[in-house]
């Protein structure tokens, strides 16, 4: 069975993080993995607390899990500060890992900062030369590339930029532009703009976390990765429609 880790932050409300990446990739069918980076107190409404853990301790859950099981893909979410950052930078190049995606959580979906400027300097000159793919939404790819990002256009010359700072390729998500949801893939195939009908639901919870994690698990599968994009398209806008109200807050992919 294809095997997909996830290193990230575990989400105390489940709708986002760890708890999302294990749903996404139960649902595509591969066996789920997980190495927790930070821990946060949150539900619906949005995050009280974040508690990154240790480095060394990160990188022994991705020791423990790599050396026994195996990984044919890989995952990266929120990881908390700098020191992580590096430490699985790190941990990825010690198992070779080749099929990473980067989800470069930033900012949490109230607004909370999750990543402070010094981890995103250590994100950009370690992680993304590891990444197959790197996933920002419209206000990560700002503060990744230094330029506002607001339109195709816009996020295709800040796809292009990730691209320049090392990863193979880069998806910006558009699920916070008007109209239609768009994404934006730039990488070896040229330029890709994936359009789907915005599905008139209240912003929901985890959508960044779902879909990267959808990539990744058809990434274990051996699935190429510009199907693989358009696969986690399909299932994330599905999940969307399909999203439920458990607290009083922001809905979540169920």
């Amino acid at each position: 069975m294809p095997v997909a880790l996830t290193v990230a932050g575990s989400d105390s409300g489940g709708g986002a993080g760890i708890q999302a990446d294990l749903r996404a990739f139960a649902a595509r069918g591969v066996f789920g993995t997980s190495a927790i980076a930070a821990l946060t107190a949150q539900n619906t409404r949005g995050v009280r607390a974040v508690r990154a853990v240790l480095p060394a301790f990160v990188r022994a859950q991705i020791d423990a899990v790599i050396e026994d099981i195996g990984v044919d893909a890989a995952k990266i979410g929120m990881l908390g500060n700098a020191a992580n950052v590096s430490e699985v930078a790190d941990a990825v190049e010690a198992h070779g890992v080749r099929r990473l995606t980067v989800d470069p959580v930033m900012v949490a979906k109230g607004g909370e900062r999750l990543l402070g400027a010094r981890a995103a300097d250590v994100l950009r000159t370690r992680l993304l030369p590891l990444a197959e793919l790197v996933t920002p939404n419209l206000a990560e790819a700002t503060a990744l590339v230094g330029f506002p990002v607001v339109d195709v256009a816009s996020m295709e010359e800040a796809a292009r930029a990730l691209i320049r700072m090392g990863a193979q390729a880069a998806v910006v998500t558009g699920g916070h532009l008007r109209g239609d949801a768009i994404d934006v893939l730039v990488g070896r195939g040229g330029t890709l703009v994936l359009r789907a009908r915005r599905v008139a639901v209240a912003p929901p919870h985890g959508t960044g976390c779902t879909f990267s994690a959808a990539v990744a698990a058809e990434r274990a599968k051996g699935v190429p990765l510009e199907a693989s994009v358009r696969a986690a398209k399909r299932y994330t806008t599905d999940r969307i429609r399909r999203a439920r109200r458990v607290g009083s807050g922001h809905p979540i992919l169920v």
